[in-house]
């Protein structure tokens, strides 16, 4: 009986082993084998279900441009209507004029379409040198749209105005020859503003010496109003040259509160005054804002004009 029972031992053992060996073996090849779940605890679903799934939107990222783009600091000096414009005091709206201008094109010819379909009088400010300039150029000509050269000068914070930049640290001769290869570049030009410039526009010589060149061609100037020292709009009228000046920034804050509350104060300005000018950039959200607001305004009797229409002469002409 003990021979038996050492004899039946060695199998049992074995059994046992084996047993064991096909446990541990299906256990690793479970691991290999099961669906990785993503970091985070979080089941991704199937491929199906992902591409049908819309995409959440980008939250934006609302900026605020530099500091030539923005109010300064002393309120911007009241424009002078035109001998045939009438002020009307606040409260009636009939006969408030309101001139969008929109600066910086020259990028992308595609800007300018939801400005277009706004269906109001946009005046377009075009910088010089930009990949799409001439292409942007040719669109506005072919539409008749009213257009200006959005003339680079020196700021004085140091942010690089792009090239062709009117500098202090020119002649007045190189500053009438960069003014004459920029209107160069902007053919059809009726007028010109300056591309920051808070530097050079608060200088009496350097302006005369750019403003010389739209007095010999009949051109008009607005000034963009960059820094509350700028020189630009006196100078431009004791050349002769008819001149405005900018009441608002749409965009110097580029959130959509910003943005409507800007557009509100620019009603409130061509309620009061009779008529009032912004600059705005083709943000999207500058152009979803007047995708809004414009319609509304026209509604409530506000007549959108170009920039041309409320310029002042010398001599109150």
């Amino acid at each position: 009986m003990a021979r038996r029972s050492r004899s039946q031992g060695p199998k049992a053992g074995g059994i046992f082993l084996f047993l064991l060996g096909l446990f541990v073996g299906a256990g690793i090849l479970y691991l290999f084998l099961k669906p990785s779940a993503p970091r985070g605890g979080e089941t991704e679903p199937p491929a199906s279900a992902r591409s049908s799934a819309p995409r959440a939107p980008r939250r934006a990222e609302h900026r605020k441009l530099p500091s030539d783009h923005v109010e300064p600091e002393a309120p911007a000096a009241t424009t002078a209507p035109a001998a045939t414009e009438t002020v009307t005091p606040a409260g009636p709206i009939h006969g408030a004029r309101v001139a969008l201008v929109i600066d910086d094109l020259g990028h992308d010819v595609a800007d300018l379409r939801p400005l277009e379909a706004l269906g109001v009088p946009v005046t377009y400010s075009v910088l010089p040198y930009e990949p799409q300039t001439p292409e942007v150029v040719a669109e506005l000509r072919r539409r008749k749209a009213e257009m200006l050269l959005h003339l680079p000068m020196e700021p004085v914070h140091g942010q690089n105005p792009g090239p062709g930049a009117l500098l202090q640290g020119m002649s007045d001769g190189e500053l009438r020859q960069k003014t004459e290869e920029a209107l160069k570049a902007v053919p059809g030009a009726v007028g010109v503003n300056n591309h920051m410039g808070s530097l050079l526009s608060a200088e009496e010589g350097p302006m005369n010496a750019v403003l010389s060149v739209l007095a010999e061609r009949g051109l008009f100037f607005l000034d963009s109003r960059t820094s509350a020292d700028s020189v630009g709009y006196k100078v431009a009228l004791g050349l002769g040259v008819p001149a405005a000046e900018r009441q608002v920034f749409l965009d110097g804050d580029e959130s959509p509160e910003a943005i409507h509350a800007q557009f509100q104060r620019l009603l409130t300005l061509a309620r009061t005054r009779g008529a009032a000018i912004a600059i705005g950039h083709p943000h999207p959200e500058t152009l979803a804002a007047l995708t809004r607001e414009v319609p509304k305004a026209k509604e409530e009797g506000f007549e959108f004009v170009p920039v041309s229409f409320l310029l002042t002469r010398a001599g109150g002409e």
